[in-house]
């Protein structure tokens, strides 16, 4: 009752009161942070664990969120390739697959499925990977068909043309035996049979007489 009544009676003690506490509180936060400063400077690892922590989290979003790959560029779009067809060990299939007439050439179509003749006309024939012109009736023969006027080329572009044919038919030539199927290439001109079998005694080329 007689500090109540002090109170009452001094105001200005209460504002003293008022001071005090607040020194007293200012002091105990300086203290606080005093004590956190030297913490952080005697012990820098255990300091900066709630900062690693944050890091390390915003690292592992970033790894988490999925890297978007580039757009292709126009120029590097190539159109896509039909599928050849594979046996089980998935190597090119040996079974003959009638596909469209590859161009325009219809002197050339038109030899290509009446010489042999061709069981599938209208198609050539894709086996072991390897495209053909025909396929014989009633064998396992494979036909490559040229009916180029290559009597009336000059000699350095002979000298092209059949260095060109032979890599294509070299080519042809192993898809067919890796798939057990003989192989004949067919050409309108004896010029241009006896130019192939001077590159390579080897071949088995028959003179169509198909005309362009």
């Amino acid at each position: 009752m007689g500090i109540g009544l002090c109170v009452l009676v001094a105001p200005e003690i209460v504002v003293g009161a008022v001071i005090v506490l607040g020194v007293v509180v200012a002091a105990v936060a300086i203290k606080e942070e005093l004590d956190a400063y030297e913490l952080r400077h005697a012990y820098p690892e255990e300091a900066g664990t709630s900062r690693g922590a944050k890091v390390s989290s915003r690292e592992a979003e970033a790894q988490r969120k999925p890297k978007l790959k580039p757009e292709p560029a126009g120029q590097d779009w190539q159109p896509p390739v039909p599928p050849v067809p594979v046996d089980r060990t998935g190597r090119a299939s040996c079974e003959p697959v009638p596909v469209p007439h590859a161009g325009e050439d219809d002197p050339h179509n038109e030899c290509a499925d009446k010489f042999p003749p061709n069981r599938y006309p209208g198609m050539d024939v894709v086996i072991g990977g390897v495209r053909f012109d025909a396929l014989q009736v009633g064998v396992r023969v494979l036909w490559e068909i040229k009916t180029h006027r290559f009597d009336t080329y000059n000699d350095f572009i002979r000298r092209q043309e059949i260095a060109k044919e032979l890599e294509q038919i070299e080519r042809e030539q192993d898809a067919a035996a890796a798939c057990g199927y003989g192989y004949v290439i067919g050409v309108s001109t004896h010029a241009h049979k006896d130019a192939l079998l001077r590159a390579n005694r080897f071949l088995n080329v028959v003179v169509t007489g198909c005309k362009r």
